[in-house]
């Protein structure tokens, strides 16, 4: 083979591998929807892109990848059920069934559907949400279907490990199929209950995407804006839910910065060094818009919404020395009373650092050294590191930040907190 020609197969499979990330949840959702079985949906999946990295370096990337993907899986599933030797009859209905589900596949993988919902992937996060399912079930099934997460991602965003999410995905697909869980969105009272298990989903999903737990890149957009674009079709289906718009507030506040949070070398800026004059400030103005609508239906409280209500005092702040860090220090006091966690209380202390210095700020961080749920949490490491550094006590934010350095799974974040260690050393 020429050296032209493994050039253009490389440049074709990363094609395919970007397309994969884009499309897969789509595909198996679409395929789901078909065969009414999620594992059976993903192996579909899995041939039509082994069909795609066999005939797609020959003719070239299709001009809508995700729409041949589709239909590649439509016909993995027909010919699936042949080859098991259904009874004729069965067979000819599920064809005729499959064919007058998706007359056009590209309108069927973008386009709204048949319900008020009409979307395959919140058809599969409800499905997934299911009350058959225990709740961390719920929201690591989500997360592998919808948001394409590894078992690794998973378990680095529960803090767990990657035996026990892998085997907690499993079973639940197991589960679901055993129960004969229905492929729909529910309504009335079977709807609001599975909402917010929904809600931990996007949200998982969504930080997933703001900050990825391991690879290459600090942040993986597309991710981010499939979490929205979800809670904005969950915000049009519950209107009078506030939590749904403190959600969306919350993502879009946050995704207004992504322009600013790396430089032109796709390093980390962190948030007081960020240029905010590349802030989205239509996605701004949405996020506080969606903030005011789910404190006015009384979420004032809810944990998206106080998230969001944080986040706004960073958007409403046109120069970093000018946030509110003593009003985002009792906001995450109130959302460690409504949601404990010790990630929450890190947080509260890097804003205390902020509003009342490094030193009181380092008595909390040392108080959670201890917690069991932060033994192998970089950024605890991170924070502690970054506050010794504030008060002059170098050897040991170096040891601190090379701790955080080990621990992180992201390139870029190692490279950052190897930088930092360095700058103290």
């Amino acid at each position: 083979m020429s050296q032209a020609s493994t050039q253009g197969r490389r440049e074709t499979d990363r094609a395919i591998t970007a397309v994969w990330r884009v499309e897969q949840a789509r595909v198996i959702a679409g395929l789901t929807r078909m065969v009414r079985d999620i594992s059976l949906a993903e192996e579909l999946a899995q041939e039509a892109l082994m069909a795609a990295l066999r005939s797609w370096p020959e003719s070239g990337v299709p001009r809508n990848p995700g729409a041949w993907l589709m239909q590649a899986g439509k016909r993995k599933a027909i010919d699936y059920f042949r080859h098991r030797k259904m009874a004729a009859g069965k067979l000819e209905t599920l064809g005729r069934d499959m064919e007058n589900d998706v007359p056009d596949v590209e309108a069927a993988i973008h386009e709204h559907l048949d319900d008020d919902v009409g979307d395959d992937l919140l058809r599969l996060i409800f499905t997934s949400c299911h009350p058959v399912l225990p709740p961390e079930s719920r929201v690591a099934l989500t997360l592998r279907l919808i948001g394409g997460l590894t078992t690794e991602e998973i378990a680095r965003a529960f803090l767990a490990n990657d035996t026990t999410i892998g085997q907690r995905i499993v079973r639940a697909k197991r589960t679901i199929a055993e129960a004969g869980v229905p492929f729909e969105v529910p309504r009335g009272a079977e709807r609001v209950e599975r909402v917010a298990s929904v809600l931990g989903v996007l949200y998982l999903i969504f930080n997933e995407g703001y900050s990825a737990t391991a690879g290459e890149d600090w942040m993986r957009p597309q991710l981010c804006e499939e979490a929205m674009r979800m809670g904005r079709i969950l915000a049009a289906l519950i209107p009078e839910e506030p939590e749904v718009h403190g959600l969306l507030a919350l993502m879009e506040l946050q995704h207004s910065r992504t322009k600013a949070r790396t430089n032109a070398k796709g390093e980390p800026v962190l948030l007081p060094d960020q240029n905010r004059a590349l802030w989205d400030q239509l996605m701004i103005r949405r996020g506080l818009e969606g903030l005011v609508r789910a404190q006015q239906m009384g979420g004032i409280a809810g944990p998206y919404t106080l998230q969001a209500a944080i986040a706004a005092c960073h958007a409403r702040a046109r120069k970093a020395e000018q946030t509110d860090w003593a009003q985002i220090a009792a906001l995450y006091g109130l959302l460690n009373q409504v949601t404990p966690s010790p990630v929450i209380e890190l947080n509260r202390a890097v804003a205390v650092s902020m509003a009342e210095g490094p030193a009181a700020a380092l008595a909390l961080v040392d108080a959670l050294k201890d917690a069991p749920a932060l033994a192998n949490y970089h950024l605890l490491y991170g924070v502690r590191g970054d506050l010794l550094r504030k008060l002059g006590r170098h050897t040991e934010a170096n040891l601190e930040f090379r701790r955080a350095a080990e621990l992180t799974r992201n390139a870029r974040e190692k490279a950052f907190l190897e930088g930092r260690a360095g700058e103290v050393a």
